[in-house]
C-alpha cells in the first residue's frame, strides 16, 4: 500500500469535540490523496488523546501522538513532522478555524509549483480575519510589524499557523529551529539558512467551532521569547536572558525588603541580607517555573519538590551571598553595594541550578 503524500500536523490541547468533525472534513477535501493526520496531543485532561485514538481505530489515516510531561504549540509540531515519512507536511489548527480547503492546492503548487512553502494568510486579498474583536485584531498587527526584520520582504501574514511545506525543506532547517512559542511559521522562516520560495493563498478565518481560545498573556511572553530567539539566540541563550529579566524582580525585592528590614526596623544588616535573599528566590524559582521554564513547568507534588530542591541546592549560594556582602559590609562598603555583590554571587549559582538540576527533576 502507498505511503501518504501528505502528513497534516495537528496539535491540541482540550479539543476532543472538535477531532470527530476534523477528520469528516479532511476525508471531504482530500478525496483522491493519499494523506494522514497527526495529531500531536499535550496529555489534555478532557481526553482528546482518547478520541483520537478511538477515531484511529475507525480510519487508518488518522494516528495519535501523546505526550505527556510536555507543552508547546510549536514543539508538538516539530515533534509530528519528525514523526512523518510524507514527502508534505502541512499544519492547522484542530479548532477548524483553518479552511482545510485549501489543503489540494498547497499540495499542488509544492510538488508541481516549485515553492518551499505555502501559506495560508488572512491579510492578502480574498481573505480575512473573520469575527475578531478590534483588540485581537491590533494585537495581531502589531505582531506582524515586530515579525518583518525576521521574515522575507512580501509576505502578508508571517503570524499564520497555517501552512504547508516540503519535507526536505524542512530536514534542511529543523536544527535550527528554536521550538519555542505558537508561532512555527515564523520560526521557520526565521531558522532557514537560505530564503525559502513561498507561495500564500487567502482564506477567511473562521469561528472556532468547540472548546475555548488558548490565547492569554503567556501567548504573548512566548512571542517575545521567540523574536529574542531568533535575533540574539545565536550569541545569547534566550533562556539566559529570561532568567536575568526574572532575576532583575528578584533584586527589586531583595532591596525592598532588606531597606525594610534594615533601614525602618533597625534589624541587623546580616540578618537583613539573608531574610531578602530567601524571599528573592523564591520569587524568582516561582517566576522562572511560570516564564523561563514553561514548558518543563512543575505542577502539584513536582512543584513543591522542585522548590524545595531549589532552596536546598540554592543554600550555599545564599551562604556565598550573605557572605560575601557581610564581609564587603564590615569593610566599610556602602550597604547597597555590598548586597548587591551578594546578590551576584547567588545569581551565577541559581542560573547553574536552573539549567542542571532543578527543572529535570520532572524527566527523572
Amino acid at each position: 500500500m502507498q505511503g501518504p503524500v501528505l502528513s497534516i500536523i495537528v496539535p491540541t490541547f482540550n479539543e476532543r469535540d472538535n477531532i470527530p468533525r476534523l477528520v469528516e472534513v479532511l476525508d471531504v477535501c482530500l478525496v483522491g490523496v493519499e494523506w494522514e493526520l497527526i495529531v500531536v496531543d499535550d496529555d489534555s485532561p478532557d481526553q482528546t488523546a482518547a478520541v483520537v485514538r478511538a477515531q484511529a481505530c475507525a480510519n487508518h489515516r488518522v494516528r495519535c501522538l501523546h505526550r505527556i510531561g510536555r507543552r508547546g504549540l510549536s514543539s508538538a509540531c516539530i515533534e509530528g513532522m519528525l514523526s512523518s515519512s510524507a514527502p508534505v507536511v502541512a499544519v492547522m489548527d484542530g479548532d477548524l478555524q483553518h479552511d482545510e480547503r485549501l489543503l489540494p492546492d498547497m499540495l499542488k503548487a509544492l510538488l508541481q509549483g516549485g515553492y518551499d512553502i505555502v501559506i495560508g494568510s488572512r491579510y492578502m486579498a480574498g481573505g480575512g480575519i473573520g469575527e475578531w474583536d478590534g483588540m485581537r485584531a491590533l494585537t495581531s498587527r502589531w505582531a506582524t510589524r515586530l515579525s518583518r526584520p525576521l521574515v522575507p520582504a512580501g509576505l502578508t501574514d508571517p503570524m499564520s499557523g497555517f501552512f504547508a511545506m516540503r519535507r526536505e525543506v524542512f530536514d534542511r532547517l529543523v536544527r535550527r529551529t528554536s521550538g519555542l512559542g505558537f508561532k512555527l511559521l515564523l520560526d521557520v522562516l526565521a531558522s532557514s539558512p537560505q530564503p525559502l520560495r513561498f507561495l500564500e493563498l487567502p482564506y477567511e478565518f473562521r469561528l472556532r467551532q468547540a472548546g475555548e481560545s488558548k490565547l492569554d498573556s503567556q501567548v504573548a511572553w512566548d512571542y517575545v521569547m521567540l523574536l529574542l530567539d531568533k535575533s540574539i539566540g545565536r550569541f545569547v541563550p534566550v533562556r539566559l536572558v529570561t532568567f536575568c529579566l526574572v532575576g532583575g524582580s528578584g533584586v527589586l525585592i531583595h532591596f525592598s525588603v532588606l531597606w525594610v528590614l534594615y533601614r525602618w526596623l533597625a534589624m541587623p544588616f546580616a540578618w537583613g541580607q539573608g531574610v531578602a535573599t530567601v524571599l528573592a528566590m523564591t520569587s524568582n524559582f516561582i517566576l522562572n517555573n511560570v516564564i523561563t521554564y514553561r514548558d518543563q513547568r512543575l505542577r502539584g507534588w513536582q512543584w513543591l519538590r522542585g522548590w524545595l530542591s531549589f532552596v536546598l541546592v540554592c543554600s550555599l549560594g545564599a551562604v556565598g551571598n550573605v557572605g560575601v556582602a557581610s564581609y564587603l559590609f564590615t569593610q566599610q562598603f556602602h550597604w547597597g553595594l555590598s548586597a548587591l555583590a551578594g546578590i551576584l554571587v547567588g545569581t551565577v549559582w541559581n542560573y547553574a541550578v536552573t539549567s542542571s538540576y532543578t527543572w529535570s527533576v520532572k524527566a527523572r
